[in-house]
């Protein structure tokens, strides 16, 4: 599964605006409420609350605009109705691409993501079409620290659950089945490691290599567009893009 995680592939991707930053946080707003929805506002009973609080944290998100999310979850009750959805379809090289949305208009959000995959991509396809090409597992990335023993590390991981541990240069990746993605976190974040990022995603079974320049614009384009539409919660997709040069 090596360099498969969002971690491993767009770590060089950094926000460069605070605009960009907004928009992240945003886009987490969204998620605490669809988590408050279903589970209530206390994190202590509600483990996709702390599943999203812990991404908020490793986005740099502020305690204060945390609290001040669930806060405004609790109150909205029956205001604000956000949904959850998936699209799928088809990118630039014959790439497959999944779509994860937080919205409160399903009609707009479709209509908007089928303009982008017909304008940037190869279309837009039924529910199903490329999702059997992936593989739904929770991604944990540990920082990798001089004082860390890797092989005791991945003991303490496979011991609390994970399925798979894959050391890369500057961390380490454990991947989980989703079910025992929070207890393997939870167990993890008790042995005080700084944890980079943890979230259930979908990961290619096979990728794709996207060479020609070409064609590599053209994903990140399609990407970016993705990126821009503020329903949008996550793009996964199996594009073997060239790494970016590391910025002095």
């Amino acid at each position: 599964m090596s360099g498969h995680s969002k971690w491993a592939n767009i770590k060089n991707k950094k926000e460069k605006t605070d605009n960009a930053r907004g928009k992240i946080f945003t886009k987490i707003g969204r998620e605490i409420a669809i988590a408050v929805k279903e589970g209530g506002g206390d994190p202590a009973n509600n483990s996709k609350l702390r599943d999203v609080i812990a991404k908020a944290k490793a986005a740099n998100m502020p305690n204060d605009n945390i609290n001040r999310s669930i806060k405004k979850a609790v109150g909205e009750g029956a205001g604000v109705n956000y949904e959850e959805g998936t699209y799928e379809g088809y990118g630039p090289a014959g790439i497959a691409l999944i779509v994860e949305v937080v919205t409160d208009n399903k009609n707009r959000t479709a209509a908007e993501l089928r303009h982008i995959f017909d304008k940037y991509g190869n279309g837009m396809g039924n529910s199903g079409c490329v999702s059997y090409m992936f593989d739904k597992k929770g991604v944990i990335v540990i920082e990798r620290t001089s004082d860390l023993d890797e092989d005791e590390l991945m003991m303490a991981a496979l011991d609390a659950g994970a399925e798979d541990f894959v050391p890369q240069d500057d961390c380490f990746e454990v991947y989980t089945a989703p079910n025992d993605y929070y207890a393997v976190r939870e167990a993890l974040e008790g042995m005080g490691l700084n944890i980079l990022s943890g979230e259930v995603e979908m990961i290619p079974q096979t990728t794709v290599d996207v060479t020609d320049p070409e064609m590599v614009m053209k994903v990140e384009r399609l990407l970016e567009m993705f990126d821009d539409d503020d329903d949008v919660q996550n793009v996964y997709h199996n594009a073997n893009l060239p790494e970016e040069e590391e910025e002095d």
